[in-house]
């Protein structure tokens, strides 16, 4: 067995948190709209829109038959509401060319909108049991600090699927214990900024303790400050189509929560160019929505 699965396999065993997407039966709609959900998004902000979502939604079928807007809507404060949109879509390409059903092949979920490497392995390891490498951030921090000895992770890259590959054993449902292990421990004690050295079961074999804790360059992308954004007041524009929806341009301009003129203007544009909203004789709409 691969030097970090064993002690990763003990570990998850005890540690592992008790999620939706964890247990049994979860299913593979139910895992692909978390993972869209989780992207970018806190274990805890997930959870009750995702039960709600599956509520609604139970199927990706039934999805497709609602509009592009209801998607949005229901996505309500989740963020990067484009991510609403591409699950839309995905599930209208499920129904379309798969007969309502999530496929299982990597190349086959990796052709649906807004599904990468991560996800469409994610779905075929965790939803139907295959062996692929599966890779988040999480993941990438472990494997930069236990077999590299680097406090950070470089820009992703096709041949951290290779890394972790190495470290997956041979038998399947180890795999996809050591796949989420990993991950799993990234989440709650490699973390990026606090690790818990202390608590973490490759503390006897990692590079990065074993080195002295070499500070390394920091290349993860930045992100940009939320308040005052463009995407804070893409936000408040959404907010206002989610509640009010369709509705003139001009309640939209004198958008109380949103003195910029200029920047809204600007979200207002971007929503519309991205298909997030639609504008047409003066109303502003969410996409799919009726006129009146």
């Amino acid at each position: 067995m691969p030097g970090l699965a064993a002690p990763l396999i003990a570990w998850y065993g005890q540690a592992a948190r008790d999620l939706p997407w964890r247990r049994e039966g979860f299913g593979a709609w139910g895992t692909l709209v978390s993972e869209f959900m989780l992207q970018q998004t806190p274990v805890a902000r997930v959870i009750p829109h995702l039960e709600a979502w599956l509520t609604r939604w139970p199927t990706p079928s039934d999805l497709a038959a609602s509009s592009p807007g209801d998607a949005v809507t229901q996505w309500a404060n989740l963020g990067y509401p484009r991510r609403a949109l591409w699950l839309h879509r995905a599930a209208v390409e499920i129904r379309d060319r798969h007969d309502g059903v999530v496929p299982r092949e990597v190349e086959a979920l990796l052709a649906l909108t807004g599904i990468g490497d991560y996800t469409a392995r994610a779905v075929a390891v965790f939803a139907y049991g295959d062996r692929h490498p599966v890779v988040d951030t999480n993941t990438r921090r472990v494997l930069a600090r236990a077999v590299d000895g680097a406090a950070q992770p470089g820009p992703p890259h096709r041949r951290d699927l290779v890394a972790m590959a190495a470290e997956l054993p041979d038998d399947v449902a180890e795999a996809a214990v050591v796949n989420a292990a990993a991950m799993e421990l990234g989440a709650i004690v490699c973390t990026a900024r606090s690790p818990k050295c202390e608590l973490c079961p490759l503390a006897g074999q990692c590079a990065w303790r074993a080195a002295g804790y070499p500070e390394s360059e920091d290349r993860r992308r930045k992100q940009a400050t939320y308040e005052g954004s463009d995407r804070q007041a893409r936000g408040a524009v959404l907010r206002v189509l989610r509640d009010a929806a369709p509705c003139p341009v001009q309640l939209v301009a004198v958008l109380p929560d949103w003195p910029d003129a200029a920047q809204r203007d600007r979200a207002i544009d971007s929503l519309v160019t991205d298909g997030l909203a639609e504008a047409f004789d003066g109303i502003l709409r969410l996409p799919g929505h009726p006129a009146s």
